[in-house]
């Protein structure tokens, strides 16, 4: 069934940015499966701000049915835009929210936005259940935190999914978001998604306004404005509230905030240092002209610093406190003159803070180090790292993790070794089994492998067919051996085929001698039908293939069944063989025939006349070509097997037509048969 909305849009069109959250590399069954209950994990954080920025198919599914089930009064086009989400799996890359868009500017152009705004509050009333909404809870306890950490935490997750595309949020101020994506539909999608997470995690109606920005990335800014409740608001003024606001009053000095604080630094509006931690100064001293706590000089923070994080930042001062609620992440660079400088490329991670009132920007972070060797590779000491810091631990307990992860890995390596060794065992060992198997019929193969001891066993019913080529000696002594090996190998190459499809068991070749028995390894009502078959194939084989002289190879078959008693023989080159008075009758009946015919036993006629579907083509012989051996002989002849015929199809068919027709019919009476004894 074709996509419900693909009537106007062309195939090229569903390779547009994918609306789903499976795009990305976040699979919570496998994240979670060894994680108990329904905790919380950074997976499902993801998936939560995943709503926000590319919801699923099956989210934006969701919410459409229950917008057109709330709407479709107010605009009764909506209606058309109903389909079954099985209708949509056949597209893994389709753009579900541009093709609703789409649909929507067709059924009233004036009223897209505010549809696809109430679109994104659907969403949220939808999707933000269970473990969805406790992630969005846990991002802040008001709208204003939420907005922060939204920043935050999604500039840290495309940190681990090294996204490098430019959708991202910005939390720009109070109450103002801004919005980064290709996708026009995202945003006004976003604006509905806000106002539901407001009312449904905080209580409030906040009032949004979207507009966009000018630039060469398409942005969109959301200024969210709350009439807070009085007592609310007081309930918010806490301690700092006290505090004086002039920088003057600070009751520490600098020394003792720059030894509490080694890795920080603050910057003026033309982001010149004005002031760096102990660490830092004892990296750049004598360079920057600054000791611990004193005056850092009037040089620019970006000569010493390179912004990697936030991408794309603007190293302006304005442009930096939009940032503040963004993770930081500088490196040092070689100060002036001194291109030797051991520490260039070391990572510091940290946050960077507004200060009103000095009107300046404080930087506070951590060396980000790689164990004990990336610190003293960058000349450090671990008393660089205050006590307060947990970078401590984390180098500490990397370097714990390291010698662990060496170890695992270490095992890791072992066992893939006894795996990979175990399989070549396990593949030597199928080997053999198949090997045995085509020696041996499975049931004795599988009693071999396991060492078991195997009995004779006696079976009734058994057909058994010899077959031997007439003229062989003569050919032998006309040909090389060379040439005979090649003539039998190509021959019974065929034959061998023949037995797979038939089903019947290959006993042993002897020479020129071919023998095959069915009724040995699996039971059937068939097993004569088969060896009949399979005759009839083996003397229209033969027509195919010629003597060195170019002769046509003519063969003789003789056809009997009987009791047989069967066994394996031998303890080096074993033989399954079999034994008894009927195997020589059998014999008998082959060398009683003549070339190019199958001579078959009476025992083997009643069985081919039980079932009269099956048109097999009987000439009796006189009484005197009856083997003396078989007992019991008096009335009975034995019978030349001309051909078959089945009666579904007309006799102008080939006889491999007919034959292969039967044994489709003999399927399904045995599968028929097996259904009806299991019903009883």
């Amino acid at each position: 069934m074709a996509c419900p909305f693909a009537k106007h849009i062309s195939s090229e069109q569903f390779q547009r940015q994918p609306s789903i959250a499976e795009a990305h590399n976040w699979n919570l069954d496998e994240d979670l499966s060894e994680i108990p209950g329904d905790a919380l994990t950074l997976t499902h954080l993801n998936a939560a701000i995943q709503l926000l920025t590319a919801p699923s198919i099956d989210n934006v599914h969701e919410a459409l049915m229950s917008l057109i089930g709330k709407y479709s009064n107010r605009w009764p086009g909506l209606s058309k835009l109903k389909s079954e989400r099985s209708e949509l799996s056949i597209y893994p890359h389709y753009d579900y929210l541009a093709d609703i868009q789409d649909n929507l500017t067709q059924i009233d152009e004036s009223a897209v936005s505010e549809i696809l705004v109430h679109l994104g509050e659907e969403l949220i009333q939808t999707a933000c259940v269970g473990v969805i909404e406790r992630a969005f809870k846990c991002l802040g306890s008001d709208l204003q935190e939420f907005l922060g950490s939204l920043d935050g935490v999604y500039d840290v997750l495309k940190l681990q999914e090294e996204d490098i595309s430019d959708t991202g949020f910005v939390c720009a101020g109070e109450g103002e978001l801004i919005f980064t994506s290709e996708r026009p539909v995202l945003a006004w999608l976003l604006l509905g998604c806000l106002r539901a997470l407001a009312r449904l995690l905080f209580g409030c109606e906040p009032e949004i306004e979207l507009e966009p920005l000018p630039g060469d990335t398409p942005r969109y800014r959301y200024l969210l404005r709350v009439d807070e409740p009085a007592g609310r608001a007081l309930e918010r003024r806490g301690p700092a509230d006290v505090v004086s606001g002039d920088a003057r009053d600070l009751k520490v000095s600098n020394q003792f905030f720059c030894d509490a604080f080694p890795w920080h630094f603050i910057m003026d509006e033309q982001l010149r240092l004005v002031q760096m931690g102990s660490a830092f100064s004892r990296l750049f001293k004598g360079h920057v002209g600054a000791a611990a706590g004193g005056p850092a000089g009037l040089l620019c923070a970006s000569t010493v610093f390179r912004f990697k994080r936030p991408r794309g930042l603007q190293l302006h001062f304005r442009e930096i406190v939009r940032r503040t609620n963004t993770p930081f992440m500088i490196s040092l660079r070689a100060p002036p003159g001194r291109p030797d400088f051991f520490a260039k490329g070391l990572e510091i991670k940290g946050q960077m803070v507004f200060c009103p009132e000095s009107n300046a920007l404080l930087f506070v972070g951590s060396p980000f180090l790689d164990g004990l060797e990336g610190l003293t590779c960058n000349g450090l000491f671990i008393s660089d790292i205050p006590l307060h810091d947990a970078t401590r631990e984390v180098i500490l307990v990397g370097e714990q993790a390291r010698a662990q992860d060496g170890l695992r890995r270490r095992m890791d390596k072992l066992k893939s070794s006894i795996e990979e060794a175990n399989a070549a065992v396990i593949k030597e060992r199928k080997k053999n089994v198949s090997l045995l198997q085509l020696i041996f019929p499975a049931e004795i193969a599988e009693r071999l492998w396991l060492g078991a001891q195997i009995d004779a066993k006696t079976y009734p019913e058994v057909t058994m067919l010899f077959s031997d080529i007439v003229g062989f000696t003569s050919i032998c002594s006309r040909a090389t051996p060379f040439m005979v090996i090649n003539m039998l190998e190509n021959l019974y190459k065929h034959f061998d085929e023949l037995c797979g499809f038939f089903d019947v068991y290959k006993v042993e070749t002897i020479g020129d001698a071919y023998c095959v028995a069915s009724g040995l390894h699996r039971a059937s009502i068939y097993d004569a039908h088969k060896v009949a078959w399979m005759a009839l194939r083996m003397i229209e084989t033969c027509t195919l293939y010629n003597t060195h002289d170019g002769q046509h190879i003519k063969m003789r078959i003789g056809i009997h069944t009987g009791t047989v008693l069967a066994g394996v023989v031998g303890r080096k080159m074993p033989r399954y063989c079999l034994f008894g008075h009927n195997v020589t009758i059998a014999n008998k009946f082959e060398s009683g025939s003549e070339a190019c015919k199958i001579n078959i036993s009476p025992t083997t006629r009643e069985w081919l006349v039980k079932h009269p579907d099956y048109g097999f083509q009987l000439n009796a012989r006189d009484a005197s070509h009856m083997p003396k051996e078989f007992t019991d002989s008096k009335g009975l002849t034995c019978y030349f097997l001309e051909g078959y015929k089945h009666p579904t199809l007309s006799n102008d068919r080939p006889l491999q037509e007919h034959i292969e027709e039967a044994m489709r019919q003999t399927l399904q009476d045995t599968a028929e048969t097996i259904t009806l004894e299991v019903a009883q």
